[in-house]
């Protein structure tokens, strides 16, 4: 698997000054490669709650400075030339990572990519423009990082106290990380697991080796499945325990998308384009279909929600519809 090194440009107003939402853009990034650089902008007092965070993983802060009306076009002209000097004085990036869905900085990714440099687009659905996300090598809305059961946020530190804890994270880099059939070589998961979490020892679970720690979490949880000789063992994830157990019907659906609705709204998310509503449902239950809880199209599930005041349907500039939370 090829090693990449990113620089990451972050607008903090596009992750809402949220902590969990950092931790898991970072955690997103580092699953993929090395963070060398990390810069965020706009940057206020009231976002003192980053800073453990922001030391722990060396990014650089840049100030909101409250003066004038052009303050966050400064911003946006500061992330700008601080990319580009990356890019033109430090070989060792090969990845850009831009947390923000602002259109003005598609100049910046097509320069990037002039340069051979591979752009990661981030952003809340919100607020992301189509050109930006075209633009860009590969794009992730925001609310699908930082989707799934929430961090207790009051640990003092990130290390990994239990093996259901490690069995998460395991399973979350072999589904972000695995070939197109499926499978990771171990020693690759190890690395990548040392960079989300250096102090990760498998000794600290009473194994010698990281390859016995995994057969241990194979038997006990059932869902990853390793293969292969000892010097090349590879594991991929146990289709059968991959997803959620049971199917949506027309008693349970409203529960299901309740859940899911409060899962993003909890995560700091008020309004979602209802593809990723969509898209997270189909995650957990893969035979999902909108006739099988009797609605023609998934817009019309949106128009029911609506009536029961579970959600707001509106539309941005762009005339892309939004969902809004309630």
């Amino acid at each position: 698997m090829e090693k990449r090194n990113y620089a990451v440009f972050i607008d903090l107003e596009n992750t809402g000054g949220n902590v969990n939402t950092l931790k898991k853009v970072i955690e997103k990034v580092k699953i993929r490669g090395d963070i060398l650089i990390g810069k965020v902008y706009g940057y206020q007092e009231c976002f003192s709650g980053l800073k453990e965070t922001l030391l722990s993983n060396t990014f650089n802060v840049l100030p909101s400075i409250r003066y004038g009306v052009n303050q966050k076009n400064n911003l946006d002209i500061q992330l700008v030339i601080d990319a580009l000097e990356v890019a033109y004085t430090n070989p060792l990036i090969d990845c850009f990572c831009i947390v923000s869905g602002d259109s003005d900085y598609t100049p910046l990714v097509g320069k990037l990519k002039s340069m051979g440099k591979f752009v990661l687009g981030i952003s809340r659905s919100e607020v992301a423009s189509n050109i930006f996300i075209k633009a860009c090598n590969e794009f992730i809305f925001l609310e699908t990082v930082t989707t799934g059961k929430r961090d207790n946020l009051q640990k003092e530190d990130d290390s990994i106290s239990s093996q259901k804890e490690l069995m998460e994270v395991v399973k979350k880099i072999i589904d972000d990380q695995a070939d197109t059939d499926g499978t990771m070589f171990v020693s690759e998961l190890k690395k990548t697991l040392l960079r989300l979490k250096p102090d990760f020892n498998e000794k600290n679970y009473g194994y010698n080796s990281f390859g016995r720690l995994l057969t241990n979490l194979e038997h006990k949880y059932g869902v990853i499945r390793l293969f292969g000789e000892y010097n090349s063992l590879k594991v991929k994830l146990n289709a059968e325990n991959a997803t959620k157990t049971g199917e949506i019907n027309r008693i349970n659906w409203a529960a299901i998308f309740q859940e899911k609705l409060d899962e993003f709204k909890q995560n700091g998310f008020r309004r979602v384009n209802p593809s990723i509503i969509k898209a997270e449902i189909q995650n957990d239950y893969p035979d999902f279909d909108e006739r099988q809880i009797g609605f023609k199209k998934f817009s019309d599930i949106m128009k029911r929600l609506e009536k029961d005041n579970k959600i707001s349907i509106e539309f941005n500039e762009a005339k892309t519809m939004l969902i809004k939370i309630l």
